[in-house]
């Protein structure tokens, strides 16, 4: 017997990050990340000079994604829902692969860490690739973001930068 998912309408809309926004995008991503800097491949980001987008639900952030563009590779920077399962990371993943077709690039790519198996599973299921395992590479981001903690999800100590990539 196949079982029917229920869903209910979803209605939430997507906005660029712009200036109206800003300083939310930054409060928010202080509250998730422990820091207004993300850091990957031992790069600081500031989240007040990324590109993005946000999922605003009455009047509420509950779901964003910050990028950067360089040689042209688009570099997703975060990714972030607060009501997992709802399509809220796909249509994200979705507005980025826009931007990078529109900016002509030929690679997005991500990093995420060792403990983040739930986001591994995600990224896979939208079509990325594991291109690479960064081993330790999270001792050096702790140099230039303490705050980044020693242990993650399920307790896994946060070791390692696992890079995941799209092509187009």
């Amino acid at each position: 017997m196949q079982r029917r998912k229920e869903w209910a309408e979803i209605v939430y809309k997507i906005f660029e990050i712009n200036n109206d926004y800003r300083k939310k995008v930054v409060d928010f991503i202080k509250n998730s990340w422990g820091s207004d800097v993300i850091v990957s491949r031992g790069k600081a980001h500031f989240v007040e000079h990324l590109d993005g987008f946000i999922v605003v639900e009455n009047e509420k952030i509950i779901g964003m994604a910050t990028y950067m563009i360089e040689d042209q590779q688009l570099e997703v920077i975060s990714l972030d829902s607060f009501k997992e399962g709802k399509g809220i990371g796909t249509a994200l993943i979705e507005k980025i692969m826009e931007v990078a077709k529109k900016k002509v690039c030929h690679r997005v790519w991500l990093i995420t860490t060792n403990d983040n198996t739930q986001a591994m599973r995600f990224y896979q299921k939208r079509g990325f690739h594991m291109a690479a395992l960064h081993r330790n590479a999270v001792t050096e981001s702790r140099r230039i973001k303490p705050e980044i903690p020693l242990y993650g999800f399920d307790n896994i100590p946060i070791l390692d930068e696992v890079e995941f990539e799209k092509r187009i």
